[in-house]
């Protein structure tokens, strides 16, 4: 497997961990436990700006590109799935943020929550199963690797450097009050 398809399914590993968070914050909301709304924020905060932001930034910016340029149309199953599903994605984050700040209405998010969660788990399992396998089919090595670089700069451009490291912390520590467990270390260039 190629460095960018690898760095790619890393990154989907924080995200499930990161929905194994938000189904633990629902079920809570869900028994009438409090859930502090700091920490729906940091959870959304990170479902934005690293699963959106960060990592849809690269599929969309860079490996569609390079997937068009390598003849795939972008109406083509895999590819038109991503997109669209990357913006449901958005707009139930969005549902989620809406219904949680300033104050939590428990439904309302629960109900965005549970769809955001089983789209993304949708969504990593196409990308592992169609999308990537056929990026590493279509795309030359020198291709992928050149993918994998411009991932390091489109991250510390779009992040900026130590976000990574820094919201990943974050998502451990969330991990740690509602599944008892933390990510594996995300290896980082």
């Amino acid at each position: 497997m190629s460095h960018a398809i690898e760095d790619l399914k890393q990154e989907h590993d924080a995200i499930l961990f990161a929905l194994d968070i938000l189904e633990r914050m629902v079920a809570r909301i869900d028994a009438g436990r409090p859930v502090d709304p700091q920490q729906i924020g940091s959870l959304l905060a990170f479902l934005h700006e690293f699963a959106d932001a960060c990592h849809h930034g690269k599929e969309e910016g860079l490996l569609l590109p390079a997937l068009l340029d390598a003849g795939l149309a972008r109406d083509a199953d895999p590819l038109r799935r991503m997109l669209d599903e990357h913006g449901r994605g958005r707009e139930l984050v969005q549902r989620m943020r809406g219904a949680a700040l300033p104050m939590l209405r428990g439904p309302e998010f629960a109900a965005a929550a549970r769809a955001y969660a089983a789209l993304l788990r949708g969504h990593i399992a196409h990308e592992h199963e169609v999308l990537f396998p056929l990026a590493e089919s279509r795309l030359s090595t020198a291709q992928l690797d050149n993918l994998f670089d411009a991932f390091a700069i489109h991250e510390s451009e779009v992040i900026g450097p130590g976000r990574h490291e820094a919201l990943h912390e974050m998502l451990g520590d969330l991990g740690e009050t509602f599944t008892g467990t933390t990510p594996l270390a995300v290896p980082h260039r």
